[in-house]
């Protein structure tokens, strides 16, 4: 029996002796001698993808980063974007972090940025309309700010400025080699850009948006370097903690299951990136107006706005006939749908619709218009942009008689008919549209369609019965039959003092 045990171990040994050479020449096979994935990497595909993925990676690598000490609510799902609630007059850190790499913007070493702190409505109709919301807090909270920096508690940030004129933007010059925190106060609450006051849950969200600049040639900071922003929403006094209580309360209570959709709450709020803001930072830096968003100076010069009485083209401006029409077309850009605007009476909106084009204001709803502009300049500017006009009230039909026509009497077929002249030409006639049933009205709009100085008609008469001529008076114009035709003569006047036009 011993000496079976003993074999045993004998095969056992040879085995694991057997099994570690072969393990020894699979290793010797495909060491490093044989190859090195050094080497591998080393051949030309893999160096091009390398290179590739290290240019993405820089591509998405932002100079900076801004983190707002508040913490995120957890009510929030996987793939929207975070929500942060912050309390009205309570003052927030925003640390601003230099996230360069080694070698990155070497311009800016050693030397100060600019960036601008802004608290905008993230509700883009809101956006629309974001100088009358603002003009009307103002109104309502007269000598406060929307945003404030609280200077004794901030670090770093060197010739802070706010101006009268921007409520909710501070700015100011950091060093981006040095610490620097900006602590914020957001003075207005979301419930008051709300119709209807239904507590802070309800309010309108807003962000905290940072937009970085750095120096230009002519050293004013205009150039633009990294913005990155945050959703907000603002209660009152201690109500954010209180909301974010009750969301912590409400996903407690949920399963794992359903939680697993939510993200969870973090300490600290980072600000994501996103465009810069479409104001120019020269817009209030040096405290001087800001011109207007579309038009350079050279635009000015040469572009004029027509009156809005004259329909010639002579008083419209080169390059702007498009927005001076009386419909814009889809094709606008966006200077002729400024001038479209302008000509039609809604200058106080050229700020806001500063970026769209013709198509971008034809798809905009009746709803929509109503929200951005109020329901009366709303209502106006979508009929405006459908070309509703006024519907005449009367409707005529004339044609001018020619010199060489003879019209026979007992014969007036032609004027009821539209027939043919007496050279046999056929009488073209012209539709003549009244808003007003009057005589004066009738007399404008023969001398502009026409072409008939309209200074120089004394009277217009109807021929009636047997020849004789009768004034045309209000009371005769209102019982005209709607659609009626006339021929028309010109004679002159007594003393060729101006001229008669004769309707038969």
């Amino acid at each position: 029996m011993a000496w079976v045990l003993k074999m045993d171990e004998v095969i056992e040994s040879g085995l694991v002796h057997d099994f570690d050479s072969s393990l020894s020449g699979i290793g010797q096979e495909l060491g490093a001698g044989a190859y090195s994935m050094s080497d591998v990497l080393a051949l030309p595909i893999f160096k091009q993808e390398d290179s590739s993925l290290s240019l993405d990676g820089e591509a998405k690598h932002p100079p900076f980063q801004y983190v707002m000490c508040a913490a995120t609510s957890p009510a929030v799902k996987l793939h929207d974007e975070t929500l942060t609630y912050l309390n009205q007059g309570q003052s927030y850190e925003i640390r601003m972090l230099d996230n360069r790499k080694m070698g990155d913007m070497p311009e800016i070493s050693g030397k100060l940025v600019k960036s601008i702190i802004r608290v905008v409505f993230h509700d883009r109709r809101l956006q629309y309309t974001e100088h009358q919301q603002l003009e009307g807090w103002k109104w309502n909270r007269p000598g406060d700010r929307l945003l404030d920096l609280d200077i004794p508690m901030s670090v770093g940030i060197i010739d802070t400025r706010t101006n009268p004129s921007q409520l909710n933007a501070v700015e100011f010059l950091w060093d981006p080699a040095k610490r620097t925190s900006a602590f914020i106060q957001v003075h207005c609450i979301s419930t008051e850009f709300t119709p209807r006051k239904h507590g802070g849950e309800k309010g309108v969200p807003f962000r905290i948006q940072v937009d970085t600049f750095k120096q230009n040639e002519n050293g004013e900071y205009t150039d633009h370097l990294h913005s990155a922003s945050c959703q907000i929403k603002v209660f009152k006094p201690k109500g954010a903690d209180r909301k974010q209580k009750t969301d912590r309360e409400k996903m407690e209570k949920r399963t794992p299951h359903e939680k697993e959709k939510y993200q969870p709450s973090y300490d600290t709020t980072i600000l994501t990136e996103c465009s810069p803001w479409p104001d120019t930072p020269t817009a209030y830096v040096n405290n001087s107006p800001a011109p207007a968003p579309t038009f350079t100076s050279s635009q000015q010069s040469t572009c004029s706005v027509p009156d809005s009485n004259s329909s010639s083209p002579n008083h419209q401006g080169d390059g702007v006939a498009q927005a001076s029409g009386e419909q814009i077309q889809p094709s606008a850009t966006t200077q002729e749908t400024q001038q479209w605007l302008l000509k039609n009476r809604f200058s106080s909106y050229t700020r806001l619709f500063s970026n769209f084009s013709g198509a971008d204001l034809l798809k905009l709803t009746k709803e929509d218009l109503v929200q951005i502009c109020g329901a009366a300049d709303g209502i106006r500017l979508y009929n405006s942009l459908k070309s509703r006009s006024v519907r005449p009230r009367l409707t005529i039909y004339v044609c001018q008689e020619q010199p060489s026509s003879t019209v026979l009497q007992g014969q007036p077929q032609a004027a009821g008919s539209g027939g043919e002249n007496g050279s046999g030409t056929p009488c073209v006639y012209h539709a003549i549209y009244l808003e007003e049933m009057v005589a004066s009205e009738v007399a404008r709009k023969l001398a502009s369609v026409f072409n008939i100085p309209f200074h120089q008609i004394n009277q217009v008469y109807r021929q009636g019965p047997t020849g004789i001529h009768i004034l045309v008076s209000d009371q005769m114009v209102q019982n005209f039959q709607d659609e009626s035709c006339f021929l028309f003569s010109t004679v002159k006047a007594e003393n060729n003092d101006g001229i008669h036009i004769i309707l038969k």
